[in-house]
């Protein structure tokens, strides 16, 4: 499942594939494969891979991308024990399959990375078959960036010239102990050097760069200068985050950013962590401060009303895996505590809310606001990347019209994007000093998408209508403290007269295993309030394929191991939210409500609407 969803990610951003196909050697020593069973079973994963290609990748572009091995894009081999070989390299050297299982017969593997390093066969692939720069820069651009492409920035992107303004998509952060943040990413135009200018167009600061370095490996090399088209790793810029742009401050102005990068998962478990002694804790904020920078599918946040510390994740494993980095950066000396995993949930609405009207604290500011659910068709195109934060309006209201369906009123007057697919549309019409308080009413949006009524969770898949409101003509009646508050209780007030509901997170679950466990393994499934939704037989496996409520999976690992006498493989991958059962929600509300010291019953509508 990993590889369908990071084939399809790449192909959406038009990265040309090639393949390797890794664990050999498990095939030879633990299913006991004969040379022939081995090239069918590789023959059908190659054959699969160019499926992939075929339902995700764009005209034009994937009749030309899929792999074959007669032609050098895949290679086999074992990362484990280190050799590999394309068809080319084994022709080279004379070596058949059947002379690969008959090594392993023999206990003779370790010849193997002599005779077939795999490096060769990697980094071979990617010279011969992987597009350079100059080339994929032509068409990659126009996808990857949602700027003008006939701007003077657009032009050197697209050409990867070196001449041109500076441009950086930093792709990675991490804290080395020596010197700092180092930012890596893809520099598409321009030329980086020490003591550069440059602007960070999210953190909205600019710096002087201390040191460029290209990598040779894993090792940095520090450079006088690195050109357009290269990856280069800069210091000196301690607020850099995965999915930053990087501009020269000369065009800092006119430069569209690219979009964040969008996870292939989202964090849905939690876990509240603390030292085991209370001095350790400048400690653990330290560490974790450095996982959130070096991770960005791990969210650390502070409860500030419990002064819990939590954790968010992919799932139990990567919370283990999170936990484990702690203590090894504190090298052992870090004892640390945490709570048994949380599901983290999302509130929704499922029918249309009352114009809900709240006034702010000091009474002199009125707002009316009307929630909804948000279609699926926006949704998806909001996770697609079709309208983004980064766009201007009327683009934004242009694909709306077109792709959605909306009226041109409404698709021109989207105020923002919220993180979790929500969205707030100005309905108004003259508002006196609407204008002077937008930014504060997007803040106030914000602020409650962030932490629905229900249990605190964030909203998903919102449409809020900002339909009427009066100002106090004296800005002093009309500030933060006045409007955020009231923008949050009329969201609040309708939210809870539209049909509110709790989405739980569904992992889509692969699990492979001989046949005779297939009926165990689906029973497990669907006892978890799971569903099959295929078995395919792949040679002697089967591949059962499934969806299962991640509340569901604490525990599934050890059931599955004992079902099946411990051969299943499987894996699981966040996938879509979906409304929890009635009888299970409202637990989930009063329980979360309770964990975070609110009464376990809901407010009502009444408490957030005021009368006029």
């Amino acid at each position: 499942m990993q590889t369908e969803t990071v084939t399809r990610q790449a192909l959406a951003e038009r990265v040309k594939p090639v393949l390797f196909i890794n664990k050999v050697d498990r095939l030879i020593k633990e299913l006991k494969l004969s040379s022939e069973e081995v090239e069918k079973k590789l023959l059908r994963i190659i054959r699969d891979f160019n499926n992939l290609i075929e339902v995700y990748g764009e005209p034009g572009f994937k009749e030309k991308w899929k792999v074959d091995a007669a032609k050098g894009t895949v290679a086999f081999g074992s990362a484990l024990h280190k050799w590999g070989f394309t068809l080319d390299m084994a022709k080279q050297k004379g070596i058949k399959f059947s002379d690969i299982v008959e090594t392993y017969k023999k206990e003779a593997w370790q010849e193997l990375p002599k005779t077939l390093p795999l490096h060769t066969a990697i980094l071979n692939m990617v010279v011969k078959h992987h597009p350079n720069p100059i080339e994929s820069q032509k068409y990659r651009i126009p996808k990857i960036w949602k700027g003008d492409i006939d701007s003077e920035v657009g032009q050197a992107m697209l050409h990867c010239r070196d001449d041109g303004p500076t441009v950086m998509c930093i792709t990675l952060a991490q804290l080395d102990p020596h010197a700092g943040l180092v930012a890596t990413g893809r520099l598409f135009s321009g030329a980086v050097t020490e003591g550069d200018q440059v602007y960070l167009i999210g953190a909205r600061k600019e710096y002087r760069t201390q040191q460029v370095s290209m990598y040779m490996g894993a090792f940095r090399e520090v450079v006088n200068r690195i050109g357009a088209g290269n990856i280069s790793a800069l210091l000196g810029l301690d607020l850099a985050r995965a999915g930053e742009t990087l501009i020269g401050t000369t065009h800092k102005d006119v430069m569209v950013p690219f979009e964040r990068i969008k996870y292939v998962s989202e964090p849905v478990v939690t876990i509240a962590i603390e030292p085991k002694h209370p001095r350790d804790l400048p400690r653990l904020v330290d560490a974790m401060h450095r996982l959130a920078i070096e991770d960005p599918n791990l969210v650390t946040t502070i409860n500030q009303e419990t002064g819990e510390y939590l954790l968010s994740g992919m799932g139990e494993l990567h919370l283990e895996i999170a936990c484990k980095f702690l203590r090894d950066f504190t090298r052992g000396t870090l004892e640390i505590i945490t709570s048994k995993p949380l599901v983290v949930y999302r509130e929704s609405v499922a029918g249309q809310g009352v114009l809900a009207m709240a006034k702010s604290p000091n009474k002199h500011n009125r707002f009316w606001m009307q929630v909804e659910p948000l279609e699926e068709k926006v949704v998806e195109m909001i996770e697609k990347g079709d309208i983004s934060e980064v766009m201007n309006r009327k683009e934004m209201g242009v694909v709306l019209r077109k792709e959605a369906g909306w009226p041109a009123d409404l698709a021109r007057n989207v105020l923002a994007l919220e993180d979790h697919r929500n969205i707030i549309i100005d309905a108004t019409k003259g508002v006196q000093y609407l204008r002077e308080v937008k930014d504060t009413v997007i803040s106030g949006f914000r602020w409650g998408a962030e932490s629905g009524p229900l249990a605190g969770e964030p909203m998903r898949a919102i449409k809020v209508m900002l339909l009427d409101v009066k100002l106090h003509e004296d800005p002093v009646h009309r500030g933060p403290a006045q409007i955020m508050p009231a923008t949050r209780r009329a969201l609040y007030g309708s939210f809870l007269t539209a049909s509110p509901v709790i989405l739980e997170p569904i992992y889509k679950i692969g699990v492979t295993v001989s046949a005779q466990w297939v009926g165990d393994v689906s029973s497990i499934i669907t006892r978890k309030r799971g569903r099959i939704a295929s078995s395919e037989q792949k040679g002697p496996l089967t591949m059962v394929t499934g969806y299962i409520p991640v509340s569901e999976t604490f525990g599934l690992a050890a059931e599955l191991r004992s079902a099946t006498s411990g051969h299943a493989f499987w894996q699981t991958q966040f996938d879509h939210w979906e409304k929890a059962p009635e009888s299970i929600a409202q637990t989930v509300i009063a329980e979360t409500r309770e964990r975070r010291g609110m009464p376990r019953e809901v407010p009502k509508p009444s408490r957030f609407i005021d009368e006029a």
